[in-house]
């Protein structure tokens, strides 16, 4: 099933997370992602949530998410031409003396920040789209991800 980036902009309030989460789940559909954070406006928030799911199942989402009170707008972007998305992510890696080079290399070709040394790891900083972010974990794990913590995926669109 293909991947869908909601932006949904809500009024900061309390319990606005909870319904919109609570919506999902008692439909059964599952967040892959779910990023929220405060706007310009402090009364608004931003909620940019990753599901799986077909044509229909996505349609019926974005109307209820509309339904919701204290939901401003919903954006459903289905091609990255509409929007642009980023994702940090915080990974420690296993170093030792041979191998800290290599790391610390591919870590500049990313253009990651190496934000943590440690005699026997190194906490790395990357940011980018969900390709970059997967390749570059991708070579990690052949030295030894030890911890890993992400952000989700948070987008704006273009417009």
């Amino acid at each position: 099933m293909p991947r869908h980036t909601i932006s949904v902009l809500v009024e900061n309030k309390f319990g606005v997370l909870t319904r919109v989460a609570g919506l999902f789940s008692g439909r059964g559909y599952n967040i892959d992602t779910l990023n929220v954070g405060p706007t310009h406006d402090p009364d608004l928030s931003r909620m940019t949530i990753v599901t799986h799911g077909d044509e229909a199942t996505l349609e019926q989402i974005v109307k209820q998410l509309n339904k919701l009170p204290d939901v401003i707008k919903v954006q459903d972007f289905r091609d990255g031409s509409e929007y642009v998305d980023r994702e940090l992510v915080l990974v420690k890696v296993a170093v030792d003396s041979k191998s800290r080079a290599e790391v610390m290399q591919i870590t500049d070709i990313f253009r990651a920040k190496i934000v943590d040394v440690q005699p026997k790891s190194l906490t790395i900083e990357i940011t980018g789209t969900d390709s970059k972010v997967e390749k570059f974990l991708d070579l990690m794990n052949s030295f030894g991800v030890q911890e890993i913590t992400r952000t989700g995926k948070a987008a704006l669109p273009r417009k």
